[in-house]
């Protein structure tokens, strides 16, 4: 069975590149989340196998809502997409329990690559 993905991306533009790039590699889509509130609302109620975490959205900073996720208990693994790539912010991120830290721009293998050893 497929492995379900939530994205959460406040760009239009990279959620949508995700989105293609892991359909093409046979993960199921189960929703797009553009803002740190609807990230927190879905993950709960979509219970995804993996969610790909912008760090800077408009409401919220990534690692506040990876702290949200790890205090609630949600299963899902996660895997942080920024721009930001300073060793602090990306070690802050691996602590909370993100599973990797992918610094944009990427490419469609490094992606794959890290969802398939999830």
């Amino acid at each position: 069975m497929a492995k379900s993905v939530l994205i959460v991306d406040d760009s239009l533009y990279m959620r949508t590149i995700i989105k293609d790039a892991l359909v093409e590699a046979g993960y199921e889509i189960v929703g797009q989340a553009a803002n740190g509130e609807e990230a927190i609302d879905m993950a709960f109620d979509l219970k995804p196998d993996i969610i790909t975490l912008d760090n800077i959205l408009p409401d919220m900073i990534g690692t506040d809502i990876l702290r949200v996720y790890k205090e609630e208990g949600l299963p899902s693994a996660v895997v942080m997409i920024s721009a930001v790539g300073q060793e602090s912010v990306i070690n802050e991120g691996l602590n909370l329990g993100a599973k990797h830290y992918i610094v944009k721009p990427f490419t469609s293998e490094q992606l794959i690559d890290a969802l398939k050893s999830i």
